[in-house]
């Protein structure tokens, strides 16, 4: 052999090439179930679920701060916490534009300027891919001017059902090979619904869940008997936050410590934040740092390892009640909540894969607090990996998950 470096080097080349061209030919399936706190599979029947962790991988999943549902969707695809993706909390105030984002508010809701970063839709379509996205937060909104391939208006008549949502996934995946999406990313507003209302450990949250369970398992088998598609199909279930319980007794009423001629407005819940009167930001604060029960920030001066805090779409003052408490004018009704902090067991997110590219009966090691821990920030280079096109610039890590990866 007159120079074997020189051939290991071919044959490494090749095998990379064949790695990447059979790497493109697969289609990547991402699910969110609302509130699809991490052991919900240990606490009720969800057989399915069960069997992809027995198959595949299973992860528990640290979201972004607030744990709650628009900032961490939106998180999970650009790769950005909600300090730099824009959605800071499902409610906010925009100094820039004067106006408050709210998700029952279409006017603010549907304008692209709230939306910073590239969802995942965008980095795939820029590189030549088809994407489907049903009902993922940004997914109706001309970010950077593009929408995905297909999707749907939320706000559109009929607002599909589960049902409905599991028959566009299998349409969207038998579509001619030409127009076939390689990127699906599919919502379903439950268990969060059922878990607010009854808390995350009720019978009511039982039932959900196994409902839901079986939903997906149908949406699974139906997407493995398409033909040019079931032995080519990597398909991921998980979430956006977990849930708590919390009880009307566990409240801390805003107007016992403040003065409202102190403060121009409270946005938010869990957290709040607060936007001080002309010279009320340290009144504000002091009045406030020492309550119990919950912690207090100045605007900037948030914890690193929360990732929060810098953006001006927050206020002077931020305030985030322990874990199971309430900090508002009022208690809420509901017997479950999320939005706390994100390191906290009861906010983490169960996460399950499946398919050619992940491999089987692979438990990711999970530490509470380890900086190198699962976030859902990684989720946005994983999907890039999964289709094979280049990431833009993020705060996720590939590096941080590629364990689960054969």
């Amino acid at each position: 052999m007159k120079n074997p470096g020189r051939i290991v080097l071919f044959l490494a080349a090749a095998l990379a090439l064949c790695s990447c061209s059979q790497h493109k030919t697969n289609y990547t399936v991402i699910v969110s179930l609302d509130a699809f706190r991490w052991d919900l599979p240990d606490m009720y029947s969800m057989p399915f679920i069960d069997s992809m962790a027995s198959a595949g991988v299973k992860a528990r999943m640290e979201p972004s701060f607030p744990a709650s549902t628009f900032p961490n969707h939106y998180t999970l695809a650009t790769g950005l916490v909600p300090d730099h993706n824009g959605i800071v909390n499902n409610n906010f105030w925009n100094p820039k534009t004067q106006h408050s984002y709210s998700l029952r508010d279409s006017a603010s809701r549907y304008s692209p300027d709230y939306y910073l970063g590239e969802p995942v839709w965008a980095t795939a379509q820029s590189q030549g891919e088809k994407a489907g996205v049903i009902y993922w937060v940004g997914s109706d909104i001309p970010i950077g001017g593009v929408f995905p391939t297909y999707y749907r208006n939320w706000d559109e008549d009929p607002h599909w059902d589960f049902s409905q949502r599991v028959d566009e996934a299998v349409r969207l995946l038998s579509l001619p090979a030409e127009e076939r999406p390689r990127l699906l990313m599919v919502y379903f507003d439950e268990p969060d619904h059922t878990e607010h209302i009854y808390g995350p450990v009720s019978d009511e949250a039982s039932a959900m869940a196994t409902h839901m369970d079986s939903l997906v398992h149908s949406l699974y088998l139906r997407l493995k008997a398409l033909p040019e598609v079931g032995d080519k199909l990597n398909f991921i279930v998980t979430g956006d936050h977990g849930m708590t319980e919390v009880s009307p007794e566990r409240f801390v009423c805003i107007k016992d410590y403040i003065e409202e001629r102190w403060i121009v407005r409270a946005s938010g819940s869990t957290p709040t934040s607060l936007w001080a009167a002309p010279g009320c930001a340290d009144t504000l604060y002091n009045a406030l740092k020492d309550v119990e029960h919950v912690r207090v920030w100045k605007h900037g001066e948030v914890p690193e390892y929360l990732n929060y805090g810098t953006s001006d779409r927050l206020g002077d003052v931020i305030v985030c009640p322990d874990l199971g408490w309430q900090f508002n004018w009022k208690p809420s009704r509901n017997k479950g909540a999320h939005g706390f902090d994100c390191k906290e067991e009861d906010m983490l997110v169960a996460f399950r894969a499946i398919g050619p590219d992940f491999k089987r009966a692979y438990e990711a090691p999970f530490t509470k607090g380890d900086p190198s821990a699962f976030h859902n920030v990684d989720i946005y280079p994983l999907l890039c990996h999964l289709l094979g096109v280049k990431p833009a610039p993020v705060d996720g890590d590939l590096k941080r998950i590629k364990k689960i990866l054969k």
